[in-house]
């Protein structure tokens, strides 16, 4: 018989010490992914940092009413000018709204499923699958109404989509540059057939309309599709901790028991309605799911809940001030958005490109 201390750390008379066979149970990765995920839900924000938030809403609310009253009509001209109002610019403001924070948060999606900071719809080739299924509507079905156009952009966004992850599946990256230079050549062959069709049906010219994005033409009564994109926003917060885990990997999210394909599938469907919807109402906005999500990204991390609002308000933030921007350059006249969003789009990619570089 041995001697056992008691809590004192004096010694008295024990209960014999029987060594047993068994190895201790360790905590599986399964348990110890389940256990950080409940101490991060657990844990609350700290209510010091809601200001900067409700900060940046007032800087966006503010954009949004600038982008009311600038244009080359005089809306404050008596009841006509009223009626312009609610006309022209209430439904371009929506559209600026629904639009931005749609395209920026269904960058984010892309870059967490793809885990690549440089994949959005533009650089994926989402946006011209939508353009080609929009083409062929024009072409077999021209008669179809908008919401008929939007399915069809829709379907064949998703159809991109899942082509460029199973592309990337079969591909051995080497480098996170090779990721987006994929979805580049693949939007490039895409965007060959789709003009070469273009071509033939002499319908060369509407679709350089829809690749020169712009919000000249959202008016009364072509725009109110466009808040289908705003039930695509909505979800993608409902989805945001799947989303996160999901971005860690396959191995990763199988292990606490998520089902890795379905939230592939889902976010790859959400991302293809916001392409597939914006195409049809605005046309190409290049870049802005790939600028706002890094930007934000860089200063917050990566988690996509918390970093879900701000994205969402500089995604509306960056379209209004480009489209800003277009309207008041060579006013009366319009520069298109995209052109504005591509240059500004361009730069920030180069240099998130070159940080990458310098890092790596």
């Amino acid at each position: 018989m041995s001697l056992v201390k008691d809590a004192t750390g004096q010694s008295g008379q024990g209960t014999p010490v029987r060594k047993s066979g068994r190895s201790p149970v360790l905590p599986t990765a399964s348990r110890v992914a389940t256990d950080a995920a409940e101490a991060t839900e657990v844990s609350p924000a700290p209510r010091a940092k809601v200001w900067p938030l409700a900060l940046a809403t007032l800087v966006v609310v503010g954009l949004l009413a600038t982008s009311l009253f600038v244009g080359a009509y005089d809306v404050t001209n008596g009841e006509l000018g009223a009626e312009m109002m609610w006309i022209t610019r209430v439904p371009r403001t929506v559209a600026l709204l629904l639009a931005g924070a749609a395209m920026a948060a269904s960058g984010v999606v892309m870059q967490m499923l793809t885990q690549n900071r440089f994949v959005d719809a533009t650089t994926s080739g989402t946006t011209e699958w939508a353009s080609l299924g929009l083409l062929l509507t024009a072409i077999f079905a021209p008669a179809i109404g908008l919401a008929g156009r939007m399915a069809v952009s829709s379907a064949f966004a998703f159809v991109g989509a899942m082509t460029f992850m199973v592309i990337l599946r079969r591909v051995v990256i080497r480098t996170t540059l090779v990721v987006p230079l994929i979805g580049i050549m693949l939007g490039a062959v895409v965007s060959a057939v789709t003009t070469f069709l273009a071509v033939q049906t002499n319908l060369l010219q509407m679709l350089g309309t829809w690749f020169m994005g712009s919000f000249t033409s959202v008016v009364r009564g072509r725009y109110e599709v466009l808040w289908v994109v705003a039930i695509v926003t909505l979800l993608v917060f409902l989805l945001a901790d799947r989303i996160t885990v999901a971005g860690l990997g396959k191995e990763v999210a199988t292990s606490v028991g998520m089902r890795y394909e379905t939230i592939l599938i889902a976010g790859t469907a959400l991302v293809a309605v916001a392409a597939g919807v914006t195409t049809v109402v605005v046309g190409f906005l290049p870049f802005l799911g790939l600028v706002v999500p890094n930007a934000v990204a860089m200063i917050r991390g990566d988690n996509v809940r918390s970093n879900l609002p701000w994205v969402c308000l500089g995604g509306v933030a960056l379209v209004t001030v480009c489209d800003l921007i277009g309207r008041t350059v060579r006013a009366p006249f319009e520069v298109p958005v995209s052109m504005v969003l591509g240059l500004v789009g361009c730069v920030v990619f180069i240099a998130i490109l070159m940080r990458s570089r310098y890092r790596g």
